[in-house]
């Protein structure tokens, strides 16, 4: 792919979609985001470039660039415009879209706060607060059970993070996330007008934010004071410990920089995990000898016994199937960086500032990587095929430094949550039956409508 010099080829060589005049593909990716990624990468390669509304955007779906972005030369790239214009408004300067020195000595501070320790200590809350929840549910009910999972693990983690029941907050802590959500998929035309031009969707987004703010502010105020009363110790909770950790130099975090990370865990935190259970129960509910095998493995490693933490780790069968359904769903569809100086993948010359495009959706079901990539086959997670399995053909929480930190808390929530609610209900598929024709790309994987499912106490 390179010239006679041996010098990569202007980016403008490398293949990808001729798109319309002026717009390029967006009207295309607007009306089916990932019919449009996959057919890219099918007819064009690994490594494409289309053009939109006169950008280029380079579309990543080889791990071998994958690689070299994420881990191998990470530090030439950064999370760009493109991402900032999306999350900036709404978690300011918080770790997901802090950069350089900054987000170096913020991960410092923010890692002790998800050690195994500390995250095994949430496990019986996990269970508590699943088992509270799912009592309510009547037999025959049909729920919106994605509505109920994001409900579920925002307890979930607004517990974890404050160390204390913050129901009562929980709906305007939920209403406010779904508005940045909802006004983060963006893609309208509508979207396209200057960033002063109050819209309506502006408009609601802004509202968001400060009731948000308002919010968190009120439960640092709560932390602080508690602190000082010494009614709550530094490792209680995450807000304590942001509250009280210290930089090498000594220096405390900023009340507004707090702020700023416990925005980004309570969206983070609940999003991506509902995402992955809601997409999970309805995996299992339409194949139900998948089911069949979870709850014989349930069954004869839980007893009458409730989960937690020591037993789900032995849970093996329970792994596969949330790995498989992470891999054919993923709640994180792509990720967003841009070269920090001009860059070299696939044989092309890419500039300063080219937004690369991701793509965990399509990797991860590339025949190339994968047999049946679209079926639901929890069983094909064997040793021998992951030993084979190129490290980034499968990268649900991203990899690298910029790893999501809370990976492992939400793995062990996701298994206490599912391992308790499938041995109390059968879950049986109402609307949509088609779950992938009901998707639409916001920052996360996110239903279009209710996931409305039948629960029947078992």
């Amino acid at each position: 792919m390179s010239d006679t010099q041996g010098s990569p080829l202007p980016p403008e060589a490398a293949p990808g979609p001729d798109g319309l005049p002026v717009v390029g593909s967006f009207l295309e990716s607007r009306c089916d985001f990932f019919a449009f990624r996959d057919r890219v990468a099918r007819e064009h390669g690994g490594v494409a470039r289309y053009e939109i509304l006169g950008q280029s955007v380079f579309l990543l779906t080889d791990p071998d660039a994958i690689r070299r972005v994420l881990v191998g030369e990470n530090e030439r790239y950064e999370k760009g415009e493109l991402f900032q214009q999306q999350l900036r408004p709404v978690l300011g300067n918080g770790l997901l879209n802090s950069e350089g020195e900054f987000w170096r000595r913020q991960r410092h501070l923010i890692q002790p706060a998800f050690t195994p320790d500390r995250i095994a200590g949430y496990g019986d809350m996990m269970v508590e607060a699943t088992e509270r929840t799912s009592a309510r549910w009547d037999d025959g009910e049909v729920r919106d059970v994605h509505r109920d999972m994001m409900g579920l693990t925002l307890d979930i983690v607004a517990r974890a993070l404050a160390g204390v029941d913050i129901r009562d907050r929980t709906p305007a802590i939920g209403g406010a996330l779904d508005t940045v959500m909802e006004q983060s998929a963006g893609g309208a035309l509508v979207d396209l007008l200057p960033a002063w031009v109050p819209t309506p969707g502006r408009q609601a987004l802004d509202e968001a934010v400060s009731s948000l703010d308002r919010i968190v502010d009120e439960l640092i105020v709560e932390k602080r004071r508690a602190l000082r009363a010494g009614e709550v110790e530094s490792d209680d909770d995450v807000v304590a410990a942001l509250l009280t950790a210290t930089d090498e130099d000594g220096e405390h975090m900023a009340d507004e920089q707090v702020r700023d990370e416990v925005k980004t865990l309570l969206l983070a935190g609940h999003e991506t995990t509902a995402l992955a259970l809601t997409f999970t129960l309805h995996l299992l509910a339409r194949h139900p000898d998948v089911e069949e095998t979870l709850l014989a493995e349930l069954e004869s490693e839980l007893g009458d016994e409730p989960a937690g933490v020591d037993s789900v780790r032995d849970l093996e069968y329970l792994d596969d199937v949330i790995t498989e359904s992470m891999r054919l769903l993923p709640p994180v569809h792509g990720i967003l960086r841009e070269p920090t100086e001009d860059v070299e993948l696939g044989g092309y010359r890419i500039p300063e500032g080219t937004p690369l495009a991701i793509s965990q959706w399509v990797v991860h079901r590339d025949p190339a990587h994968y047999d049946d990539p679209l079926e639901f086959r929890p069983e094909r997670w064997t040793d021998e095929m992951e030993a084979d399995l190129h490290p980034l053909a499968y990268f649900p929480f991203s990899s690298g430094p910029r790893r999501c930190v809370g990976d492992r808390f939400a793995l062990l929530e996701a298994k206490l949550i599912l391992a308790t609610l499938l041995r109390r209900y059968a879950f049986e598929v109402v609307e949509p039956v088609d779950l992938e024709g009901c998707l639409e790309a916001s920052i996360t994987t996110r239903p279009t409508e209710p996931v409305r499912m039948r629960v029947r106490d078992r």
